[in-house]
């Protein structure tokens, strides 16, 4: 099976999208579609960077830019509407992913035809954050042992009150149609999304974690001005849900089975390193 389509809007952080494309270089396999998505936004040092990786990067890339900019809703359903009904993982440019996620990510959507969207665990994922839910906790320090970690969870799949900006994987079938983003009501991704999840959810589908998967990411997404007034007045009852999940914190249980996993490695390594460098000492019988 072929893994789907990376949509990489591309920011103003250099900084932030060199890191981003040197952990989607590490973490995705080699031949890996990727389009890098430039609403006129990126510097002269963002295209450096752009450039220079594509020049060695093993991933199938492909880099437009917008003349003039249109806006990130605009251009997010823009770059949807061109990948038609394929599925597509859209990663934002700050973000930090794990080995494994995408193929974790479309095994989500390939288990269950139910799931319209599936979200990893992030550190700032506020629903599906790790450690503490709703928090923007600090970057995985052991990326790799977070990561075999995490494909050891088994796969419950929770539903969400809505698919999150880090890094979601949405069914190509039910976003068209669910209609796509409205950009005309919102100017943010972070709201658009929201509601399209919510568009997907009322038509019988489901906005899920992917147990398995995680990706990183410096900060949360933010909305645009006025986009949270309209999310409130289109959907009265989204917020007391958020508010509900975050406070009742149903995936608990989860979060906590993920940390032992996580600590269970770390252990696992000392020990398998300390058996190593004790093979190496005089009297010592390797096994």
């Amino acid at each position: 099976m072929s893994l789907p389509v990376i949509l990489l809007p591309v920011g103003v952080d250099d900084v932030a999208l060199d890191a981003c494309l040197a952990a989607l270089e590490g973490s995705t396999p080699a031949g890996t579609p990727v389009w890098l998505a430039d609403d006129a936004r990126g510097g002269p040092r963002v295209q450096t960077v752009i450039e220079s990786w594509l020049a060695q990067t093993r991933l199938q890339a492909e880099y437009t830019r917008r003349p003039r900019g249109i806006g990130e809703s605009m251009h997010l359903e823009q770059m949807l509407q061109a990948c038609g009904d394929a599925d597509v993982a859209v990663l934002a440019p700050d973000a930090l992913p794990l080995t494994g996620w995408l193929q974790h990510l479309a095994d989500c959507l390939a288990r269950d035809a139910s799931i319209a969207t599936a979200t990893p665990w992030s550190n700032a994922g506020e629903t599906v954050a790790w450690p503490r839910t709703g928090e923007l906790n600090p970057l995985p320090q052991e990326p790799a042992r977070l990561a075999l970690a995490c494909a050891s969870m088994p796969l419950l799949h929770p539903e969400l009150p809505s698919a999150i900006t880090h890094a979601v994987l949405i069914r190509g079938s039910a976003r068209r149609r669910a209609g796509g983003l409205d950009t005309q009501s919102y100017a943010s991704w972070y709201a658009a999304l929201v509601d399209l999840s919510l568009r997907m959810s009322g038509l019988g589908w489901r906005n899920v974690l992917c147990d398995n998967a995680f990706v990183a990411r410096c900060g949360e997404g933010q909305p645009a001005d006025g986009d949270m007034e309209v999310l409130g007045s289109r959907w009265p009852v989204w917020t007391t849900r958020l508010a509900a999940f975050l406070m009742d914190d149903p995936l608990a249980t989860h979060r906590a089975q993920l940390q032992q996993l996580c600590a269970q490695s770390i252990i696992d390594a000392a020990q398998r390193d300390l058996f190593e460098a004790c093979a190496f000492l005089p009297g010592v019988e390797p096994v």
